[in-house]
């Protein structure tokens, strides 16, 4: 009887909730004074029907559609992170829209579902592909993660070089109730009607799941079909919610929770519970935002990750013991057994791109022979080109330090600093400083970079203490955290207005206008920290094993994993001062480095700060040369330079941990 109670107190407190939200608006007199006047004034009235309760009713179907599809994603995959955010799908559905929007808007403004759907399913599709038959909960979050990395870094390119097109997507992008008529409801409500109802009449099969394949298989059940029917519903209802209000995240993930917390374990009576609970769940995230700006609009979804994300950090923390042994000790090849002629091979290249580089002017290039004599004569190339051209180099390699302590710490070649949330915090600080102090030098972006990545490193070393920084937890924490940061993030984009393209160039990272000053400050900080590094390169080998083998071996795991992640963080810190966020780097320069000379910390050290070295540049001159006199940031030329190869990798990693 306790969960008919528990549901039962749940719609009743949904009632409130529903009473309170459809009194608030910008024209709103206040709770009770709005029901006093709504039977006596046409205006309320009006108000009510045409406005307040489309929102409201949206909500409800969007709440209810989004736990019901993170309900069968956790049955699906085993996984309790699992849901429409988490495994990429928003992210791919997001993607899609813009593409559509921008290249084909008659096709996407008649077909919006079909956009959608054909995001979600793409997304979908390359989690499950590249987890295999793995059903490690940690593995398809990670995995699920780095699509959503992808995707969200391609939607960022298209939204700056084609910002006038995409203008008014920047508020549905991040979530939104907002609805001008009932159009929207009456698009939904026939679909998600069906596809719940679908749900319930084949609830039972959901239930075989539970027990395992070979149960369900010995029980006359064909899993197969179960499994198909479970995603291709979770994916419609998310397909259809993203087609109307936006990817709005972390229902998919609190519902079900909550839902198996009150006691119910069948999927029948779970469907009907997250139908109250994820519309209870959105409407308060609604009502949260119009009384945190009761003048303007923010997104809803940016607020259900703020709410969701200390809840994924619970589960985290709740996953510590089933966990703490995980991880694995790096693997590589030493295909490299002739050092001095291929780093002197790996010299060459980079000297030739560094010229290339100088040479070239912004819309034509520079005889080599005339290259020196520009260099000193022309004070428009020594202040910003050469500066620029060695800036870039030398932030590749902090990036690709950064990473490869991230990778060895967290046991992980996917791991970097991005994957943590350090990037993230140091984006919110610096873009708080960059729309706050508009009038202030441009100094004070770094400032807040450097704060942001500090404080950030500093909240998830206080959560993760407990656990001794195991790399799972850790894992998991970083994605609430990026959650959360995302989310501030679009908050700030929806408010900038007219800031906004100078947001997302700086979000995008730009090596554009670096000069001797951040030079000189790299190279103090290469100076500082990359000795540190070399001094125990031994010992951080060592902590590439699991820490029973660690300790065994003499080294105090807990202290010397947060020594690599304070360096760690200090690169970040730096790199994202200097030119914002450019990812994809960290992860890329250490895994091909492994590849060439094998898995051991010193001589990995010097070849991936090298190739790191080596992307940055020539993303940079990239970026500058493709489109000129156009410029393209660096961090975009970066994504999709890094995108195919971040694919492969994940695939061949995940094979290989399934034989």
């Amino acid at each position: 009887m306790k969960p008919a109670f528990l549901l039962i107190g749940t719609l009743l407190l949904f009632i409130v909730l529903g009473l309170i939200h459809v009194s608030q608006g910008q024209a709103s007199t206040g709770f009770f004074r709005f029901w006093q006047e709504v039977w006596h004034d046409e205006q309320q009235m009006n108000f009510l029907l045409h406005s307040r309760m489309p929102r409201f009713v949206i909500g409800c179907l969007t709440g209810a559609a989004l736990a019901i599809a993170g309900m069968l994603l956790q049955t699906m995959t085993k996984n309790p992170l699992a849901s429409a955010s988490t495994l990429g799908i928003h992210a791919g559905a997001y993607f899609f829209v813009v593409c559509f929007t921008i290249f084909f808007p008659a096709i996407g403004h008649a077909f919006p579902l079909l956009v959608t759907l054909a995001g979600g399913f793409t997304a979908a599709f390359c989690v499950t592909f590249l987890v295999g038959k793995s059903l490690d909960p940690v593995r398809i979050a990670l995995t699920g993660l780095i699509i959503t990395m992808l995707f969200s870094s391609l939607t960022s390119a298209l939204q700056l070089l084609f910002a006038n097109e995409v203008a008014g997507l920047f508020l549905w992008g991040s979530g939104t109730l907002m609805q001008l008529d009932w159009g929207g409801v009456t698009f939904a409500a026939p679909w998600i009607i069906i596809l719940v109802f679908i749900g319930l009449l084949i609830s039972h099969r959901f239930d075989f799941l539970l027990l395992g394949d070979d149960v369900a298989i010995g029980l006359g059940q064909n899993i197969t079909i179960t499994k198909a029917a479970g995603w291709l519903i979770a994916i419609l209802l998310t397909s259809i919610t993203v087609s109307v209000v936006g990817p709005i995240g972390f229902v998919g993930i609190i519902a079900p929770h909550l839902v198996r917390l009150m006691g119910f374990t069948k999927h029948r009576s779970m469907i009907i519970g997250n139908i109250i609970v994820g519309a209870s769940l959105l409407i308060t995230a609604d009502i949260l935002v119009r009384i945190i700006s009761e003048t303007s609009e923010l997104p809803v979804g940016a607020m259900t990750a703020i709410i969701g994300a200390p809840w994924l950090i619970y589960l985290a923390l709740k996953m510590r013991k089933q966990t703490r042994a995980s991880g694995s000790a790096l693997e590589g090849k030493v295909r490299i057994v002739r050092y001095k002629p291929f780093y002197f091979m790996i010299v060459l290249v980079t000297l030739l791109l560094i010229v290339i580089s100088l040479s070239f002017g912004g819309t034509s290039f520079t005889r080599l022979i005339e290259l020196p004599q520009e260099m000193m004569h022309n004070s428009y190339v020594w202040d910003f080109r050469v500066p620029r051209v060695l800036v870039s180099f030398l932030i590749g390699m902090l990036m690709a330090g950064s990473g490869l302590l991230m990778q060895t710490v967290l046991r992980n070649p996917l791991a970097d600093t991005s994957v943590l949330g350090i990037s993230s915090g140091a984006s919110v600080f610096a873009m708080l400083f960059l729309l706050v102090f508009q009038q202030a030098p441009i100094s004070f972006v770094a400032v807040g970079a450097f704060i942001g990545a500090f404080l950030t490193m500093g909240m998830i070393l206080v959560i993760s203490a407990r656990s001794g920084f195991q790399p799972m937890i850790l894992i998991l924490i970083g994605i609430a955290i990026s959650a959360v940061g995302s989310a501030i993030i679009q908050i700030l984009l929806v408010r900038a207005n007219l800031y906004a393209g100078l947001a997302l160039t700086w979000l995008a990272g730009s090596t554009y206008g670096t000069s001797w000053n951040d030079f000189i400050i790299i190279g103090v900080a290469s100076f500082i920290i990359l000795p540190i590094i070399i001094l125990f390169a031994s010992t951080f080998d060592i902590l590439s094993f699991d820490d029973e083998v660690s300790i065994g071996l003499g080294v105090k795991a807990s202290q010397m994993r947060l020594l690599m992640i304070i360096l760690a963080v200090a690169l970040t810190a730096i790199s994202v001062a200097v030119v914002g966020t450019i990812g994809f780097i960290g992860l890329l320069a250490p895994h091909i480095a492994r590849q060439l000379v094998g898995p051991k910390l010193i001589r990995l050290l010097p070849l991936s700060l090298m190739i790191g070295g080596i992307l940055l540049l020539s993303a940079d001159f990239l970026g500058r040369f493709l489109l000129a006199p156009k410029e393209v940031p660096s961090g975009i030329i970066v994504s999709l330079i890094g995108a195919p190869y971040l694919l492969y990798l994940l695939k061949k990693i995940n094979s290989v941990k399934v034989k």
